[in-house]
């Protein structure tokens, strides 16, 4: 789902945004707000790293972690 670069850029800011708002509104283990987040912000990562080296050629010098699950 590559896009313009430049505008996955603005969505991952967004996601960390939402990220940190959701981490330091938690409200006990039950709450999932963070976690919701959490999967948000790997998508608008993914999406941002597809969109770069789709449009750029470029790639980002980090991975995400992988699920040992």
């Amino acid at each position: 789902m590559a896009t313009d670069p430049r505008t996955a850029l603005s969505q991952l800011i967004a996601a960390f945004e939402r990220h940190f708002e959701a981490v330091t509104a938690k409200r006990g283990d039950e709450d999932s707000s963070a976690e919701q987040a959490y999967y948000q912000l790997e998508d608008a990562f993914l999406n941002y790293e597809e969109a770069l080296g789709t449009e750029h050629g470029e790639f980002l010098p980090f991975t995400l972690a992988e699920d040992d699950q």
